[in-house]
Parts: structure tokens; C-alpha cells; sequence
């Protein structure tokens, strides 16, 4: 089987083929860097990692884009806030975003572009669109015409009649920006300056440029004119994704991409997250309290990625668990590798030969149906189920029937497919000292956390946590209550 992937554009499931053999241009919409980052953007960075991964396991020389939208109201709201810079605090948190992203195992991209730093691409591009009759200038700002574009909608499916007579009852005439456009749903491409807001010049006076546009420009300055792979999550496709077709598309007459991927929303607890709802988690906060980074790895990839996901207390737990069964399996090799005298340079940093045997198909049969990444975790938890269970055989009866040589490779072979995933793990350099805490005495410190939490005492509450951390006792705060685990 090749590989198949669903493409949005089309609505249904296509077999891969590239613009140039053998090679992957890839463009992933990043973020718009004003907060920490949250649970869906884990989620999608996950995904596009783990894409990303498995399209160079299976061969292809991968050109992986993301960007940074350091340009936004969103950034700008968050500056007056601070009375700060919007260069400050876009510089903040994209190093806040490498932070977290470091933490969960993300591949850096090939590039990082910022729309801050594309600024001469948008312009050219805007340029493009307004000498083709596909914008036009009112007023200091730039719009884009979408009645010139006939294939305006393709992607999300949307008709432009249908938008207008959903809006006839919502459109404020009296709005300044809706008397500046010829038709309701043409957008900005380019915006005039605000007293006090950060601006560039350019043919139209000096502003700034629309979100969608920054998008379109880094693709084309980047990549081309036509890409492989455009990913992103589900709520891009319109209007962001959709305008960015327009754009791209009216100028060069080429595809902007091939293949349009999306990945599925993040809800919590079934419902949406927000901060009015006071769901709201962030990477660094889930992270802190004790969460491993690999269950939240093995949490995204336990569902299919075009799919929602619920990030509840039992998932979150069900996902640590499976976590603990494949990193036994992980760890096989350095517990055991010893006794069943295989040479040292079989337990190398990155124990990866090149190996092809049934369980390497059976990974790629499944994810090769449109990333099925829950099928090739089957795969993974067999493995790892095997190798414990021979491990359990070594340790009681200090030898197994099983081949030593086919261990290893059983052990090599899980350590690759896992690391396509991103599963990664080692042996502990120093073991956790236990100081002989029984259970009791563990749940007696988790009480008296549960106190001070009550009490607003949080510093005595992180006070503990850090202490039973010491000892090697990890914390799972959830709804239901504390759940904790050693090792």
C-alpha cells in the first residue's frame, strides 16, 4: 500500500504523489505569538511533527515551514496592556513557544519565517494582485475583490450568495472599514496606520499588512508557487485558508498546495476551550503539574488527527498508562541488553539500523491509510507488550527460549517505529532516592497539599509537590482529584 492522505480540497482520500519526486514542501500555519501556547496548539504541532516524521521514515526528503504571525491586534492589545512593544512581546513568546515545544519533543522547522520579517514579499504580492484587477486601494487601506476570484469557496465549500444572505441582518453600514469595501466579504490586504501602532511603507501609505496575505507571501517566498502539503487546524480553513487560495492563486494561476491537511479541535471536558469557561490549559501548565510530556505525545496519537479529541482526566490517565507500557518496552534493551551478551554498540544513543521485517510493513500499511496513527500505535504496544513480557521471563527465570538476536531486533524495531512518533526514551542517570515513603505516607502529603491548595497556601502546595517529585512520586492533578505514580 502507498501512502493515501484526506484532502480538504477535494473531500476525499488521495494517493500522495509530489511536485518533485522524492522531496515534501510543507507549510504548517504557525502561531500568532501573544499568549503561551495551549492544548490545541499542542495538539497540531504534535500532529505536523509526527506527519512530518513519518513522511522522512518512509523516504522523502522533507522541507518543513512554519511561521510566526508577529503582526496582530491580538499583540498589539497585549503591549498597550503591558505598556510594552509589540517587538518585545512577540519576542517573548515565540521563545516561550521553542520552550514548550522543546519540552514535548517537537523537530525544530527548516525555517521559521515572521510576517515582521516578509514584509517586501507581502508588499510584491499585494502589488501582483492589484495590477492583475484582483484588489484595490480606499483610502489607505488594500482590499481583495473575492467576486473576481471565481473559485472563491472551494475549500470550505462555502458560496459566496449563501455568506451575503446569512449576513444581510448582521452587516453594520455605519462602519467605517464596511464603507471602505466594495462587497461585504471583501478583506484587507493591507491596512492604514493607527496613531501609535507600528507601521511600514509602502505604495499605499504607510499601515500594515492583513493577516491572510502574510501567509500567502511567506509560501511563495519560501517554498514557490505550488507546495506539496499545507496543513493547519480545522478553524483555518475559513476564512484564512480559503483567502489565502485567492491570493496565491490569482496571481500565479498554479495551486498554492496540492494537498490541504487540517487537524482536528481540542475540546476539554466536552466542552470548548476558553478562558471564560476557565478551561483554558496551557502546555507549560499541564506540563507543571506533572504530566508527562510523552502521555500528552501518546494522547494526540491515540486519536485520528482529522478527528476532535475531549482532554479529560481519564484520557490524560489512560494515555500516562499506555506511556509506562511502551517506555518499558523502550528501556528493554538497557536493562537486559547484558545478560543476553549483545554487543555494546547495540546500545548506542540512537539505536536505529535500517530494518525491514513484518512489524515495520504492518506500521506502514496502517499509517499509510491517511496517517492512521492509531493503527501504527497497535503495532508499538505489541511490541513493547512482547519484550515485557520476555523481560519478565529473564528477570524470574533468569533466561529466555527466545533468540537473543531476535530480541534485538524486536527491541531496534520498536525504538524506530516509536521514534517516528516521537516516543522517545532512557535510562534514569540517577535513580530517584524513595527514602522508604510507603503509600500511606504518600497520600498523608497529598492531603496536606489538598490544604494548602484549599487554603490558597501555594506555596506550600508546590512546596510538597516538589518534595514527593524528589522522591520520584509523580502528581497527576485532575478533576476528580490526585493521582500519582512513582518512577
Amino acid at each position: 500500500m502507498t501512502l493515501s492522505i484526506y484532502n480538504t480540497l477535494t473531500r476525499r482520500q488521495e494517493q500522495f504523489t509530489t511536485v518533485e519526486s522524492g522531496k515534501v514542501k510543507m507549510y504548517y500555519c504557525g502561531v500568532t505569538v501573544y499568549d503561551y501556547c495551549h492544548l490545541g496548539h499542542a495538539r497540531a504541532c504534535i500532529v505536523w511533527d509526527v506527519v512530518r516524521r513519518y513522511l522522512q521514515f518512509i523516504g522523502y526528503d522533507v522541507r518543513y515551514i512554519q511561521n510566526f504571525t508577529d503582526i496582530d491586534d491580538k499583540i498589539l492589545k497585549r503591549a498597550r496592556e503591558e505598556d510594552s512593544s509589540m517587538e518585545v512581546v512577540a519576542e517573548r513568546y515565540i521563545q516561550a513557544y521553542f520552550e514548550d515545544m522543546s519540552r514535548l519533543g517537537i523537530k525544530e522547522a527548516d525555517e521559521y519565517p515572521r510576517a515582521t520579517h516578509t514584509m517586501n514579499g507581502i508588499q510584491r504580492l499585494i502589488h501582483d494582485l492589484e495590477h492583475k484587477g484582483f484588489a484595490y486601494p480606499s483610502n489607505g487601506d488594500v482590499y481583495y475583490a473575492v467576486q473576481s476570484f471565481a473559485e472563491y469557496g472551494k475549500l470550505s465549500g462555502r458560496k459566496l450568495e449563501d455568506m451575503q444572505a446569512g449576513a444581510s441582518e448582521r452587516v453594520n453600514v455605519e462602519d467605517a472599514e464596511y464603507q471602505k469595501k466594495r462587497y461585504p466579504f471583501d478583506f484587507a490586504l493591507w491596512k492604514a496606520a493607527k496613531p501609535g501602532e507600528p507601521a511600514w511603507e509602502s505604495p499605499w501609505g504607510k499601515g500594515r499588512p492583513g493577516w491572510h496575505i502574510e501567509c500567502s507571501a511567506m509560501v511563495r517566498d519560501r517554498l514557490g508557487d505550488t507546495i506539496d502539503i499545507h496543513a493547519g487546524g480545522a478553524d483555518l480553513i475559513f476564512p484564512h485558508h480559503e483567502n489565502e487560495i485567492a491570493q496565491s492563486e490569482a496571481v500565479t494561476g498554479k495551486p498554492l498546495a496540492n494537498y490541504w491537511l487540517h487537524n482536528g479541535m481540542v475540546k476539554v471536558d466536552g466542552e470548548k476551550m476558553s478562558k471564560s469557561l476557565g478551561n483554558f490549559i496551557t502546555i507549560r501548565q499541564l506540563l507543571d503539574r506533572g504530566v508527562d510530556p510523552m502521555a500528552v505525545r501518546l494522547f494526540v496519537m491515540m486519536a485520528q488527527y482529522r478527528k476532535p479529541i475531549d482532554f479529560t482526566d481519564d484520557a490524560i490517565l489512560a494515555a500516562t498508562n499506555g506511556w509506562h507500557t511502551i517506555k518499558e518496552g523502550l528501556l528493554f534493551g538497557y536493562q537486559h541488553g547484558k545478560k543476553l551478551e549483545w554487543d555494546e554498540s547495540n546500545l548506542i544513543q540512537n539505536p536505529k539500523p535500517k530494518i525491514q521485517n513484518s512489524e515495520i510493513e504492518k506500521f506502514k500499511e496502517a499509517v499509510d491509510d491517511d496517517f492512521n496513527f492509531p493503527g501504527g500505535l497497535a503495532v508499538i504496544f505489541e511490541l513493547a507488550k512482547e519484550l515485557i513480557r520476555e523481560g519478565n521471563i529473564i528477570v524470574h527465570q533468569g533466561k529466555t527460549e527466545t533468540s537473543a538476536h531476535e530480541l534485538l531486533e524486536k527491541w531496534q524495531t520498536l525504538i524506530t517505529l516509536a521514534d517516528v512518533l516521537g516516543l522517545t526514551a532512557k535510562p534514569e542517570t540517577e535513580t530517584p532516592v524513595q527514602d522508604g515513603l510507603s503509600d500511606v505516607e504518600i497520600e498523608e502529603l497529598i492531603q496536606q497539599r489538598q490544604a494548602a491548595r484549599k487554603a490558597k497556601n501555594f506555596a506550600e502546595s508546590d512546596r510538597i509537590r516538589d518534595q514527593l517529585f524528589t522522591k520520584g512520586i509523580t502528581l497527576i492533578d485532575g478533576k476528580e482529584g490526585t493521582r500519582w505514580h512513582k518512577g
